[in-house]
């Protein structure tokens, strides 16, 4: 997995990130939060529709991460103001985790991007992420909870990486 490339995705990969998004939250997030709450979010956040709204309404820039071109995760990000930005979406399959592909493609989001600050949301029993973006140099800045509706709550740390 030496060749972890960042692919600039459009409208045409929004049903790939869709695939990807429910392939890999199917795997990881049981354990974290309900799969009624998981089959929620997808629906909310990744049916294709609303991937085209981040896409169009929001300025969400997505990549693809690919190894040969085959697609193994997915980053998204906007702008929040001149330098500083907002990782919306960071996503890797597990079965390939830890060989360094979300290293790779974090080294290659800071090149295209080329950030004063980035923040983050991740929930606070999602461990693995956490300890992830620790060794990012990421902080947590607080703690936040989000009514997402239908009764539902992210419960997340926010946290941040600074250029140093």
């Amino acid at each position: 997995m030496q060749d972890i490339q960042l692919k600039a995705a459009t409208s045409i990969d929004l049903g790939t990130i869709s695939e990807l998004a429910k392939t890999i939250w199917n795997k990881h997030y049981p354990a974290i939060i309900t799969q009624a709450q998981i089959d929620y979010m997808l629906n909310l956040m990744y049916s294709q529709e609303s991937l085209a709204t981040q896409i169009d309404q929001k300025k969400h820039q997505f990549y693809l991460i690919q190894n040969n071109e085959i697609n193994y995760g997915f980053i998204s990000v906007n702008k929040a103001n001149e330098n500083n930005w907002f990782l919306n979406k960071f996503y890797i399959d597990q079965t390939i985790a830890n060989k360094g592909i979300g290293k790779s493609a974090y080294v290659q989001l800071l090149e295209i991007i080329k950030p004063e600050k980035i923040s983050l949301t991740v929930n606070r029993k999602n461990f693995k992420s956490i300890n992830f973006y620790f060794k990012l140099g990421f902080k947590i800045e607080q703690v936040a909870d989000f009514d997402i509706g239908n009764g539902y709550e992210m419960n997340d740390f926010v946290m941040v990486w600074q250029k140093v």
